[in-house]
């Protein structure tokens, strides 16, 4: 039963995170000079420079999504998913604080968004460990 509840939590993540991770992926993919207008930076960015990030974003959520199916033996990715969010979130925390550039809640909201799945990532990586990397 607990193991359930514990995958159950995993579960929850890995859709929030394909979530974000879809939609901030093909905002960078298909429009990322929209993506820099509507942050209120008055900065230019040559899309080439967002757009390839947005597919590799997509394909993190698309392996979100493979991994919500079967968390069997997952573990790895389940830890870069977990690393990746927590480098995303402090590089955010950063920026708002150290380099503002365009609307504040442009960043602060994607840093905190960030921090939090990050942190429901480790916990999860904690609870069901012996799911994600079984003993054999």
């Amino acid at each position: 039963m607990e193991q359930k509840k514990n995958l159950m939590l995993l579960k929850v993540t890995l859709i929030i995170y394909a979530v974000i991770a879809i939609v901030y992926g093909l905002c960078f993919f298909f429009i990322p000079e929209k993506l820099v207008e509507l942050s209120g930076s008055s900065e230019p960015v040559p899309s080439s420079w967002l757009r390839w990030a947005g597919g590799v974003i997509i394909a993190l959520g698309v392996g979100a999504i493979l991994v919500f199916r079967n968390p069997a033996k997952q573990y790895i990715f389940v830890f870069t998913l977990a690393l990746s969010t927590l480098l995303t979130g402090l590089a955010l925390v950063y920026a708002w604080i150290c380099e503002m550039v365009g609307d504040l809640w442009f960043t602060a909201m994607p840093a905190i968004l960030m921090l939090v799945v990050s942190a429901l990532f480790w916990w999860s990586l904690f609870l069901t460990k012996e799911v994600l990397c079984p003993k054999e």
